[in-house]
């Protein structure tokens, strides 16, 4: 007789906006969240160090099929740089590498800041999750071997001078695309200025589509810890993870159909006929990711489970 494991974990879905705590890894924050939702499936949409702070989108259930999304969505950082001294992982947990008794002008600073806005070329640190030859940077760093990465193009939106706190630290703000090291405009910052560079403070304040009025802190998800009522009002819906996309409403009839990952027709006189990619709704739910073509919706991803 064949036996069935019964499947560990509720089936809830949607977005928790973890406002991260410092000393404590993005891993480590997803276990939990995990844990105290007795969720079924559960990941993040871009890794924070364990010296950083704030916003760490965690996905649950059928929330993890729209990761990419918020993956892609611009980031905010606030951070600080203290200059004097570079270190081997561009932030006050590595060794020094370099330092110098120069410090740089303010006028220098503001200058400097529109070299490092727009499409920029940027070598990743060598302790990073990058691949090479399909091991992660920082475990052949910390075998410690040499490591190389190849520059590439990232994107820096917006990049400014916040606050000069002394001598030794700057506060900076800056809104960015996928892939951008904050840890590496630091370094670069420093080195430009001939006085060196290191990250010494990191928060993430915003991550497409969420922000800060989204956040709640780990602690508090701790106190709702027996009482999943609560927990669940800390969700967001699924679907906000797509708002950039087209929406095309259907019918109950049409969901059946969608769900079955057959195309629908769409109907209406606003109706669209072509998008690269478009979400489907019925009512409130979420029913799947797709394309729009000759005014038909191809289903490429469904969802069981849209809402928390």
């Amino acid at each position: 007789m064949a036996r069935h494991r019964k499947k560990k974990g509720r089936s809830i879905s949607g977005w928790v906006v973890l406002d991260k705590p410092v000393g404590i890894g993005s891993t480590q924050c997803v276990s939990k969240v995990k844990w105290l939702y007795k969720a079924a499936k559960a990941g993040h949409a871009g890794t924070l160090d364990p010296l950083a702070s704030g916003m760490l989108p965690i996905a649950l259930g059928e929330a993890t099929k729209t990761v990419p999304y918020v993956m892609d969505g611009a980031k905010t950082y606030r951070f600080a740089i203290r200059w004097g001294a570079e270190t081997n992982t561009d932030d006050l947990e590595g060794e020094i590498t370099d330092s110098s008794a120069e410090r740089p002008q303010e006028v220098a600073i503001r200058a400097l800041l529109l070299k490092f806005t727009g499409e920029i070329e940027q070598i990743p640190p060598a302790y990073s999750a990058v691949k090479i030859d399909g091991e992660r940077a920082y475990k052949r760093a910390r075998a410690g071997e040499d490591v190389i990465i190849e520059p590439r193009n990232v994107i820096v939106h917006s990049f400014d001078l916040v606050e000069i706190r002394d001598e030794e630290t700057c506060i900076f703000e800056i809104n960015c695309g996928k892939g951008t090291y904050v840890r590496a405009l630091a370094r670069d910052m420093g080195r430009d200025l001939g006085c060196f560079g290191h990250i010494c403070e990191l928060r993430r304040t915003a991550v497409e589509p969420f922000n800060e009025e989204d956040f709640v802190k780990l602690d508090e998800l701790i106190e709702m810890e027996d009482d999943l009522d609560a927990l669940d009002g800390e969700v967001l819906a699924t679907g906000v993870a797509l708002d950039e996309l087209p929406e095309v409403v259907i019918d109950k009839q049409q969901v059946i159909r969608l769900r079955a990952g057959n195309p629908v027709l769409l109907r209406g006189r606003d109706a669209i006929t072509f998008a690269e990619e478009a979400r489907a709704i019925s009512g409130a739910e979420l029913i799947a990711i797709g394309n729009v073509d000759k005014g038909s919706f191809y289903p490429k991803r469904v969802f069981k489970v849209s809402l928390a």
